[in-house]
This record gives structure tokens, sequence and C-alpha cells, in this order.
């Protein structure tokens, strides 16, 4: 068994329901060694704190050429198994996808996120398109890479619009994307434990939540059945305010001399 087969079977085998695995998202080789010294048992980016670090907005306008860069130096920083924030493969159709998708694989990474919202347009995908487009991203990455398939049916309503149909529309889609090829199933922004164990027990797919703050306890939501949490851009977002108030301190701003 090669080292690179022996990341892609840990880091699936790291999604257990109930007991899930912690991704602490970070956005560049630096903060990936970091969360890793931690002790992070993988390492995943979050496409919001890439763009931002890098002065961009997110919905893929970090240049693609970027994306790869930054996913290879993670790579190449840990130890660990990698997974990349690749927002919509950056291409609509099957070819330019399965190129991405294959270019993502080659940078050393094991698994990435794929979301079904059309990017830089409104709604999401057809069940039935974003599925083809499950296919085209398998056929590129190879059998083993971890595709968490991503539905932003919950990130795009309002919270108190959640309800068992809204989950029973997305269960929908964890089968068709299953079938498709899909590893995980990621509902960013469910947060109603009933419903998100609504949704685990119905997903083939091990589930994925993601943190916020505000959101329930890491506790609460094992209990539903997720089997991955991650916490999205508020790693960055953080890092950020401790810095600013650092800086805020050496100005002046917060009692610092100001002083060169």
């Amino acid at each position: 068994m090669t080292e690179r087969t022996e990341l892609f079977r840990a880091f699936a085998a790291l999604h257990v329901a109930g007991d899930p695995l912690i991704l602490f998202n970070v956005w560049d080789a630096g903060s990936a060694a970091a969360v890793a010294a931690g002790g992070a048992k993988a390492i995943a980016t979050g496409s919001a704190s890439v763009a931002a670090a890098n002065g961009f907005g997110d919905g893929e306008e970090v240049p693609l050429e970027l994306v790869l860069a930054n996913a290879e130096r993670i790579a190449g920083a840990v130890d660990l198994p990698v997974t990349i924030d690749f927002e919509g493969g950056y291409a609509i159709e099957a070819g330019p996808l399965t190129a991405n998708m294959k270019r993502l694989a080659e940078s050393g990474a094991i698994g990435c996120n794929f979301e079904d919202q059309i990017v830089g347009g409104e709604g999401v995908h057809p069940i039935d398109v974003q599925a083809a487009r499950i296919r085209a991203a398998r056929a590129g990455a190879g059998p083993d890479f971890f595709i968490n398939a991503r539905t932003d049916l919950f990130l795009k309503a309002k919270p108190d619009t959640h309800d068992a149909t809204m989950v029973d529309a997305a269960l929908e889609r964890a089968r068709a994307y299953a079938d498709a090829g899909a590893s995980g199933f990621f509902v960013p922004l469910l947060s109603d434990l009933a419903l998100l164990e609504r949704m685990c027990a119905g997903s083939s797919l091990p589930v994925n939540f993601m943190a916020y703050p505000g959101a329930p306890a890491a506790a609460e939501v094992a209990a539903t059945g997720v089997a991955r949490i991650s916490h999205g851009p508020f790693p960055y977002k953080a890092a950020m305010k401790t810095l600013q108030e650092a800086a805020e301190g050496i100005y002046g701003t917060k009692g610092g001399t100001g002083g060169s």
C-alpha cells in the first residue's frame, strides 16, 4: 500500500457517525502547520479564508492557479490528509471539471468540498446536473479521492424556514450524489438538532456539520449522528481579530505607545 493510499483510507476512516472528525479550517501552509501542531488529525481549507488571506472575495474569485499552488504548499507542509474547499470546481461542464479535479488530486490533496450552488449565479444546480458534475469530478480525481458533496439548500434559506420538507429535499440530493460517486454530504447552516438527526439517519453518506458562533455544541451535534464537523471561515476571522487587536495595542489605539 502506498503512502498516498494510506492517507485516503485514513481520512475516510476518520468519518465516524457520533464521533466526528473535527476540522479547524486553515488558509495557507503556515496556518496548516499550526493547526497540525495543535493536534489535528486532518487539515481542511475554507474557500472564504483562502480568498480573504489573498485579497480576494469568495466565490471562485481566487485564481485557479493560486488555489492549486496553495493546495500543494499545504499538502507539503504537513504529514496529515489535506482536503481543499474547491467550491464549484472552477467549471460547469464535465470536461473542464474533470481536468480541474485531476489537477487538484495531483496537488497532494486527498479530498475536497464540492458545492451545488451556482457560483456567480442564483440558486443551486438541478439534481441531475449536479450528479453529472460529481461523476465528472470523480473521473478526474480518481476512485479514492474524498469528494465531500455540499448542498447549499440550507445556506440559501433563512434558518426559520428549515424544516422536514427541506431535509427530505436534501436527502434526495444525498442519494443522487452518493450514486454519482460522492464520499460525504455537507449541509452548512443546518443547525436544528432534530432536523440534523433526521438528515444523518436518512443519508448513506457521512454528514458534515459546520460549526459557527452560536451553533449547538460539538457534543450535541455528534449525538445526532454527524461524522464530520468543520469550522469554515471562523478560525481565520478569529485569527485576524487577534492580529488586529495586537496591532491596535502596538499603535496606541488600545494603550500602546504608538511610537516607532
